[in-house]
């Protein structure tokens, strides 16, 4: 890459109002010799509001929908109406009203048809980062940041999995080089907005819910940046949920294998998805506060520098069905574990913890509405049994093998809990178990009582 860059994603919190997104143009240019190029989440809830007028507008409402729509506008404009001037303000205005009036009239189609597929609930969804960063460059306009808005429909290209959509690498970076690149030699701060891209042929995508992290990474890959700052509303990642434990703490570095262990289990903070790209680029990922911007974060790197203490953090992930699935006449025969597999590809449900002997199998999903199906699927091959309101609860730490005695540890804090599974070896950085759902609050308390008391200063703020 000939001109070096970096990547600031700001999240719905951080481009909420008016105030926030002040924020953001303070800190973007403070940020300017280094060349940033930004990435906008969709102004805080309004992705929800859309999926809501969506799907009023395919069950028929189309008054819901349209009156939805119409205070989206109302805040929208008030938000515009403080940032800008006078001036800009009255360019600014027909600029969002061309938008809301293509919002209504896709609304009212939908609605007509009285059907929402994925493809129309991705076209409505994508409204949020269209708006957002429009409105952030414009304010960026009001407060002299030279900028450029860039539609993300022309630089991330993915196939047509609609809501998910995966983004198409080579070409996305080709498209990154063509039209991002040259904004940032002259100096110019790209605008784009998070979570949507298109398909070879145009047609609006967006790549899941918490994707404008993962549009981060896929731009700052795509232009080999120096490094992607993720902006949030917390000081960065902490050693536990803080609601939990008011005493977690904030950890200063960890490893991409650790975050997106930790993401993957719980831990809000980061989409899992987000770190891939960048790992694969070798990327530091940063994590910080637009409230607290003098706070240095959390900052994710390829390897982590050694912790004193076993564990860097513990993750709790609610909302978990067990599944056991058990066969004695069988005993596991040949291709029984595939055939058990094959009937959760079939009804698209991921597995997280699975745990298996002679006769059974235990596996652990998130609770949803398609898991009696499936266990009906599943009741051809064994006798079949889901239990839910469980909560996985997962450590992470490096080298978690070599550690003499750290089941005993852990388990030792928690003599008088029924545990229904334990999964370690799998990865080298975790140790995983399951529990009653109502019980993690105190599981987590003691845990984090016991393992951070004397936090490396190195790693722990």
């Amino acid at each position: 890459m000939a001109e070096n860059c970096i990547v600031i994603k700001f999240g719905g919190t951080s481009v909420g109002d008016a105030k926030a997104i002040e924020r953001v143009a303070a800190i973007v240019r403070g940020r300017l010799p280094q060349r940033p190029v930004v990435v906008v989440s969709a102004m805080a809830r309004v992705t929800d509001q859309l999926l809501q007028m969506a799907r009023a507008a395919g069950n028929g409402d189309r008054k819901t929908a349209l009156t939805l729509a119409r205070e989206l506008r109302e805040r929208h404009y008030n938000t515009a109406g403080e940032l800008l001037g006078t001036a800009l303000f009255t360019q600014f205005h027909s600029d969002l009203g061309t938008e809301f009036e293509e919002l209504e009239e896709l609304l009212r189609g939908i609605s007509a048809v009285g059907e929402l597929t994925p493809r129309t609930t991705d076209h409505v969804a994508s409204f949020g980062e269209v708006l957002s960063s429009k409105l952030v460059a414009a304010a960026f306009s009001a407060h002299a940041i030279e900028s450029t808005l860039v539609d993300s429909r022309d630089c991330i290209v993915t196939d047509d999995t609609f809501t998910r959509a995966a983004p198409l690498y080579d070409e996305t970076n080709s498209k990154l080089r063509e039209q991002v690149q040259p904004l940032i030699a002259q100096g110019r701060v790209p605008v784009m907005g998070g979570f949507i891209g298109a398909t070879r042929t145009g047609i609006t995508t967006t790549i899941g819910r918490g994707g404008s992290d993962f549009s981060a990474a896929i731009v700052g890959a795509g232009l080999g940046a120096e490094r992607i700052e993720i902006w949030t509303d917390v000081d960065g990642m902490m050693t536990t949920d803080p609601n939990l434990c008011p005493d977690a703490r904030r950890i200063k570095v960890i490893s991409f294998d650790e975050a997106a262990e930790l993401a993957y289990f719980g831990a809000k903070v980061l989409h899992p998805a987000t770190v891939l790209p960048a790992i694969q680029k070798n990327i530091p990922v940063y994590i910080l506060n637009s409230r607290n911007p003098s706070c240095e974060g959390t900052r994710i790197a390829a390897r982590a520098p050694h912790c004193k203490n076993f564990f860097k953090a513990i993750a709790a992930k609610r909302r978990i069905t067990i599944i056991d699935i058990a066969a004695p006449r069988m005993l596991l025969a040949h291709g029984f574990l595939k055939a058990i597999f094959d009937a959760f590809d079939r009804h698209r449900i991921a597995i997280d913890v699975v745990s298996t002997s002679e006769v059974s199998v235990s596996l652990t999903v998130d609770s949803n509405e398609s898991i009696p199906a499936l266990a009906a699927d599943l009741s051809r091959l064994a006798d079949v049994k889901y239990e839910g309101r469980k909560a996985i609860v997962c450590l992470v730490g490096e080298n978690l093998r070599e550690v003499p005695g750290i089941a005993a540890h852990v388990f030792g804090q928690l003599t008088d809990v029924k545990i229904r599974m334990i999964s370690q070896g799998a990865s080298e950085i975790n140790l995983t178990f399951v529990v009653d759902e109502e019980q993690v609050p105190g599981i987590v308390q003691r845990l984090h009582k016991t393992f951070f008391a004397d936090p490396d200063p190195e790693i722990f703020a």
